[in-house]
């Protein structure tokens, strides 16, 4: 007599390998296995890690398409130079803040933005459609709103910068936007971090006037005026922001 039996559910690794994901990225950019070493076999972290051959692999693919490290016959998984990871990868910004390395990589990144952004203005200035000022200017309205709310406030401010990246009709300008979307929510995570063992709050209120600045001269389509303001945008919250790298380390992710 045949029964139906009920259907099993497949099984997946997927847990697994953004463990070993996780996990073996951090110790890379923690210095714990430096650029140049040469990995363990895989058997060393399946065992270290409790996985088994296939989420170790997939975990190790998703590592190599980072930059972090490259396979060869013969040879095996060597870690490859800093210089060669993914410069905009969200994931390797973020275990440079949990490994306590969030210094160095902000201030590069820092320079970049003081760099990029002020063009992004100036671009915006040029090509934003009233479509895009408006959505600038509503990302603006909502940090008025939210200026004694951090997190709110952290949210429309990734926004409004989003927003003049769209404004620059640049699809390349725009990928890099998303970049520095990530980077800002890193920021107000280590800002908090540092303000919670300091218990202080941070006043956003010159911020908030700086971005203003940035969304008055999008209006006037004044693109000097704009790159201007947008570097002093940018450039308000440096010297804070550093200081809080300098101490906060972020919980890893689980």
């Amino acid at each position: 007599m045949v029964t139906d039996q009920p259907e099993q559910p497949a099984r997946t690794t997927g847990g697994a390998q953004r463990r070993v994901v996780e996990t073996l990225g951090r110790a890379i950019v923690s210095g714990e296995y430096p650029p140049g070493t040469l990995l363990p076999k895989e058997e060393h972290f399946m065992a270290e890690y409790g996985v088994s051959r296939t989420p170790f692999r997939e975990a190790a693919k998703v590592l190599a398409a980072k930059g972090l490290i490259e396979t060869r016959q013969r040879v095996g998984t060597r870690v490859r130079a800093e210089t060669l990871w993914s410069a905009f990868d969200s994931d390797i910004l973020r275990w440079y803040a949990e490994v306590g390395r969030s210094e160095e990589i902000i201030r590069d990144l820092l320079e970049l933005r003081e760099i990029i952004e002020p063009s992004a203005a100036r671009l915006a200035a040029l090509r934003g459609t009233p479509a895009d000022i408006r959505s600038i200017a509503e990302a603006q309205r909502r940090m008025d709103e939210t200026v004694d709310d951090p997190k709110a406030y952290a949210a429309n401010d990734v926004a409004f910068h989003l927003a003049v990246f769209a404004g620059t009709h640049n699809v390349l300008m725009q990928r890099f936007g998303n970049f520095v979307a990530d980077f800002l929510r890193l920021s107000f995570d280590l800002q908090q971090a540092a303000l919670l063992e300091r218990e202080h709050v941070r006043d956003l209120t010159g911020d908030l006037a700086a971005h203003r600045f940035v969304l008055e001269s999008l209006e006037r389509s004044a693109p000097d005026a704009a790159a201007e303001a947008m570097l002093g945008a940018i450039s308000s919250g440096n010297r804070e922001l550093l200081r809080s790298a300098e101490h906060a380390v972020l919980p890893a992710e689980a």
